[in-house]
């Protein structure tokens, strides 16, 4: 079998047993990066030689038998280029920060190298992680590696793509309203959005506060249990941050699914725009899990229709708080000015409108607008309230149920330059997304076969507040019992 067909969690257990060197495993993936990523467009940045420094001292601690490592000890994993690392341009796929070295690292990257994790590189994405499909990104789209004339998803398209193609074991992205998910599905991984405040926020660029979350990818539910156990964990630079302790996720990926509560959207699945292979792909994952013993039970959600609505009202006037910031003088890129102007707001505008792309300026100037004298009280203050009945839905729901069973999104990755031009649909992609961000609950997408056209299908689950590893177990469930089993789209 390739290196590539293996599990991270196989990868660490030959790295420690001494039976593969990380150096060897970098090794490995900075040449599938330099022949494959070309077509793919995954990578913002990749430093070998930087990696494989680290590989080298990961080596040495494993000789040494260091106690702080973790069982992926010397495996690498790719990175989303809105999270921090010291010394390494940090762009947010915007032209805004196109030259931003951070001087501290995320707290994400301190915990993953404090346990021997190798950093291969940075990831695409939407720029300031506001997007669907990748394309807003300064650096062009990523596509998706099962076809590539479709989208990888988005905003963390990258990360999806780096591991989809085999180019990565593992990939951090982050997720304010379905920008693990959705790619995660796009692409045929795993990825999980942990409850609000179990990954800490600190070093992450932030686009929506209350909503972003940092969330790991992966081929095999067991690789994501271990890195949370490396990632999760209260961090008091994160006034956001949990102060729970962090259960063995791995431990308990064997949870048996007799007499699992599995909740079933049914007015989901009649939306309107699902289409009709996503809908089997649910009923299937319903059927599979029915057989390892859950029981199924049809729940609704009443306020659901409203979370689109909800989220464009609430993520874009955090931004617009958020990326005030951003102006040309404090910090960011600054446009020259035009002889003639020599007004601080002629800088502003100038380095603003140069700096930050359409769907970007279209979101702050949609929050600033929602959160102006006279709209505060008729649009966001009533989106608060709204998102107050989305979470109270989801309570009222897990009182009769375990999990939430539904799609990821309405159909399979669409065709790139599809959706771009218009933006109500590519924001109707988050409608199954948006509630787990309001409500702060974990979510993860799990691959549910293919479509007729190779595309992968996905399913969602969702848990109560803090139930990850009921959500991971329930998915490694479904994977140990032959469920639909990882692959990689270009094993070459």
């Amino acid at each position: 079998m390739k290196l590539e067909e293996l599990s991270a969690a196989e990868l660490g257990r030959r790295i420690s047993a001494g039976e593969l060197s990380s150096r060897g495993l970098v090794e490995h993936y900075l040449d599938r990066i330099e022949r494959l990523d070309k077509a793919w467009n995954a990578f913002v940045h990749v430093d070998a030689e930087a990696a494989l420094k680290e590989a080298d001292e990961v080596d040495q601690r494993v000789s040494q038998r260091d106690q702080h490592l973790s069982p992926l000890a010397g495996v690498p994993v790719s990175l989303k280029d809105i999270l921090c690392v010291r010394g390494v341009r940090t762009t947010c796929g915007s032209r805004m920060l196109a030259d931003f070295k951070p001087p501290y690292d995320a707290a994400v990257v301190e915990r993953m190298r404090r346990a021997g994790l190798v950093l291969l590189g940075k990831t695409n994405l939407d720029e300031f992680a506001m997007g669907g499909s990748t394309e807003t990104s300064i650096f062009g789209a990523t596509k998706n590696p099962w076809d590539a004339a479709c989208t990888a998803g988005g905003s963390s398209g990258g990360a999806a793509a780096s591991v989809a193609g085999g180019l990565a074991p593992l990939a951090i992205g982050t997720d304010t309203g379905g920008s693990v998910r959705q790619p995660a599905a796009f692409c045929g991984v795993l990825g999980l959005k942990p409850t609000y405040g179990r990954v800490s926020r600190y070093g992450l660029i932030a686009y929506a506060s209350s909503l972003d979350q940092v969330g790991p990818l992966a081929h095999h539910a067991e690789d994501l249990a271990l890195l949370m156990e490396v990632i999760a964990g209260h961090d008091e630079r994160d006034s956001t941050s949990l102060p729970a302790e962090v259960p063995a996720y791995a431990a308990a990926l064997a949870m048996p699914l007799a007499g699992l509560k599995v909740g079933i959207l049914r007015s989901q699945l009649d939306s309107h725009g699902v289409s009709d292979e996503i809908r089997q792909a649910v009923k299937l994952s319903s059927a599979a899990l029915q057989a390892l013993g859950a029981v199924l039970v049809d729940i609704e959600l009443p306020h659901a229709a409203y979370s689109v609505a909800t989220y464009y009202l609430i993520a874009p006037s955090e931004a617009s708080s958020n990326l005030a910031r951003y102006d040309g003088a404090h910090y960011g890129y600054r446009a020259p000015l035009e002889p003639g102007e020599a007004s601080l707001e002629a800088m502003y505008c100038r380095s603003r409108s140069a700096g930050l792309g359409a769907e970007v300026q279209r979101r702050i100037m949609l929050g600033t607008y929602a959160l102006s004298s006279g709209y505060y009280d008729a649009y966001y203050r009533k989106a608060l309230q709204l998102r107050r009945l989305i979470y109270a839905d989801y309570q009222q729901a897990f009182q009769q149920v375990d999990v939430v069973l539904g799609p990821v999104a309405p159909a399979t990755a669409f065709r790139l330059g599809e959706k771009v031009g218009d933006p109500v649909q590519m924001y109707l992609e988050d409608l199954f997304t948006v509630g787990a961000n309001l409500a702060g609950i974990p979510a993860i997408s799990v691959p549910a076969g293919q479509s007729a056209a190779g595309l992968p299908l996905a399913v969602q689950l969702q848990g109560p507040p803090l139930s990850e590893a009921r959500l991971l177990a329930t998915a490694h469930q479904l994977q140990h019992a032959g469920f639909f089993m990882p692959r990689i789209a270009n094993s070459i």
